[in-house]
């Protein structure tokens, strides 16, 4: 793959080596201006915005990855494979599925908690168009799932651990998510598969984490104010973990 991608304008040399990967790029903007130190902003093709800066004096990288399996299988791989970045840090948020004739594992999340995904089922046919059905599971770096348990610990950040469901609708039947509710998904978003799949396809690391905004179901969301500070919890967690694999 040539250097620059064709969607993404940074050259080698300007990406670190782990990345955190909000779906929205103005969440990564955010995130580099009021986390990060000596800031450079290396991508704005398609406005998906990238920048690389230092936190606690080590270089990381925060790009956004846009929205749905499409967008993610994209720029999750040209970061792998074209700018030889070994881990990344999914962080957004996601739908629960609670409610009172589902599953206790469906019932065990709460509005602003942190969900993070061990594993993923789909509706998608990524792994299938991509060729990689049967040849790999959609899982998480083992790796990177033992060091933020350890982080989270030590932050007294309680995370709930699990299978989360990426779809390829965003508004989906509810009668399909009653079904779901009855297994043991976690939560619901659209993204994930493709990292996974791409990470395991290219040996490297992907991790992804999720503040709770709604219950889908239930037709509950959490205020703006309140999703801002939830999204703070999980951005500690998610620049924590970085640091930890860089330093």
């Amino acid at each position: 793959m040539n250097i620059p991608t064709p969607h993404n304008e940074a050259k080698k040399g300007d990406i670190a080596k782990t990345v955190i990967m909000p779906g929205d790029p103005l969440r990564a903007k955010y995130i580099a201006e009021n986390f990060l130190d000596d800031v450079y902003c290396y991508n704005k093709v398609r406005n998906m915005l990238g920048y690389t800066g230092k936190y606690n004096g080590i270089e990381i990288s925060v790009q956004g990855s846009g929205m749905g399996i499409p967008s993610m299988g994209i720029y999750s791989r040209e970061l792998f494979e074209g700018y030889e970045v070994n881990n990344i840090i999914r962080i957004g948020t996601c739908g629960s599925l609670g409610n009172p004739k589902s599953s206790k594992i469906a019932n065990s999340v709460e509005l602003k908690d942190i969900i993070v995904a061990k594993s993923v089922d789909t509706d998608s046919n990524y792994l299938v168009s991509s060729n990689l059905e049967g040849k790999i599971l959609p899982e998480c770096s083992t790796t990177l799932l033992d060091k933020l348990e350890s982080i989270a610990k030590k932050l007294d950040i309680k995370i709930n651990i699990g299978k989360i469901f990426t779809s390829d609708v965003f508004y989906k039947d509810i009668s399909g998510l009653i079904e779901l509710s009855k297994s043991d998904i976690l939560g619901v978003e659209m993204e994930t598969l493709a990292l996974y799949a791409n990470a395991k396809a290219l040996d490297k690391n992907a991790i992804a984490l999720y503040t709770v905004s709604d219950n889908i179901i239930l037709n509950k969301e959490i205020s703006s104010n309140e999703r801002e500070n939830g999204l703070n919890k999980m951005i500690d967690l998610a620049l924590n973990l970085a640091y930890e694999c860089e330093k």
